[in-house]
């Protein structure tokens, strides 16, 4: 079933904003740090046929991807950015994929496998390209008119409930704090179009409820506003920066407060769980960061959690901001603003239900940092299933050394 298809990506700008916040932060202070990255289908047993399948087109996928460089009204978007640093726009100036650091090949049991492994001021960069093209090429050859037909007609039904949300906010003047959703489906979309299509029609249909977008390049073409700051990789890279694990933690939050001081104020609870970055979070940093971002876990336990840390701290929780990240609908978003408006303000992201809701079952892909600096490191999701490393042993010394109990 080989194809040869155009470029999937046609712009380096087609990325996360998280990339380019964690790549400066990265730049500027560890960049001689060396990561490992590692490729996995979480629902390798439900694909329609073996992602190994797709292993040659994503071949040349890659090698166009490497070819790509930042174009000048791309640099001048990025300079605009209050959080960006002219000497990192700088660098993107000069700034290319190298092919050496990426490798596609099947495993011993048939599977797809690509690894990455090179400077993390490369290496991380790789990411959402990788998964955003695995998808379209796995779901290219499962589209047709009938498909397409499907995710408009859950796309309008998506409208209309956008429409209901803002007319019940309007009622006796119930949108304070504001219902905000943010598009975060670059990583796991049905294709690079049908992506920008759903988020522009979402945006025109109500711009004050979907008025942002992790995605640099449509943030950029659709005047949105671009939503991101940190991800998992950039706080497991301290557990094998030079500072002791148990503040490894701690370390990260402080580099992140001093590369973007008061920006990106949103910090990441789930690296080693909820309740021991609550342990690490203290009064400094919890007055410094405007929130806290969920990702796993029960969003409804994690988000009393944070209430009564704040108030623990005496710190009003209304003046802070909770977003809700994980495996999110327009439904499910609208309970939780629902149940926590009245204490705390929200936001959420929501990625496959957006980007990628045409009646097929998605695939579950990851690329995740499994080694910095030659250590192994690991995060210990909220959600067992989240968990990815090839090291036990290390595995359990995180465990112990951050008092977090085995899954039951």
């Amino acid at each position: 079933m080989t194809v040869t298809y155009a470029p999937i990506i046609t712009s380096l700008l087609d990325n996360d904003l998280y990339k380019f916040t964690m790549l400066q932060a990265m730049l500027h202070q560890f960049p001689q740090t060396h990561g490992v990255y590692r490729f996995r289908c979480r629902n390798n047993k439900d694909t329609s046929y073996p992602l190994a399948d797709i292993q040659q087109d994503l071949e040349q996928q890659i090698d166009s991807l490497c070819e790509l460089r930042f174009l000048p009204d791309e640099l001048e978007y990025l300079r605009s950015l209050r959080f960006i640093r002219s000497d990192f726009v700088d660098y993107l100036e000069l700034f290319k994929l190298k092919r050496r650091f990426i490798t596609v090949s099947t495993d011993d049991k048939g599977r797809l496998s690509i690894d990455i492994e090179g400077p993390m001021i490369q290496a991380m960069f790789f990411e959402v390209f990788v998964l955003a093209i695995v998808n379209e090429l796995y779901f290219n050859a499962l589209s047709s008119e009938s498909v397409i037909a499907e995710g408009q007609h859950r796309l309008d039904e998506k409208v209309a409930l956008l429409h209901q949300y803002a007319g019940e906010q309007k009622k006796n003047g119930q949108d304070k704090p504001p219902f905000i959703v943010a598009d975060f489906g670059t990583r796991r979309r049905f294709s690079r179009r049908w992506q920008a299509h759903v988020v522009e029609t979402l945006y025109k249909a109500e711009p004050k409820i979907v008025s942002g977008t992790s995605n640099v390049y449509l943030a950029k073409q659709l005047g949105m506003t671009p939503i991101g700051t940190m991800a998992h990789e950039f706080m497991q890279a301290f557990q094998a920066l030079d500072v002791r694990l148990r503040d490894s933690q701690k370390a990260a939050l402080e580099s992140w407060v001093h590369e973007y001081r008061g920006d990106l104020g949103i910090a990441l609870t789930d690296v080693v769980g909820m309740d021991a970055f609550l342990r690490d979070f203290d009064l400094y940093f919890a007055k410094l960061f405007d929130g806290l971002r969920h990702d796993s876990g029960d969003p409804y336990v994690w988000g009393d959690k944070a209430i009564a840390h704040y108030e623990k701290l005496k710190i009003d929780p209304k003046t802070k901001i909770l977003t809700f990240s994980d495996g999110l609908n327009l439904e499910k978003a609208w309970e939780l603003h629902q149940y926590f408006k009245d204490r705390i303000r929200t936001s959420f992201g929501i990625g496959t239900n957006l980007t990628n809701d045409m009646g097929i079952t998605p695939i579950n892909i990851v690329l995740k940092l499994v080694e910095c600096n030659g250590q192994p490191v690991a995060k210990l999701s909220d959600s067992p299933g989240k968990t990815m490393i090839n090291n036990d042993t290390y595995l359990a010394y995180l465990r112990q050394v951050f008092e977090v109990d085995e899954p039951d």
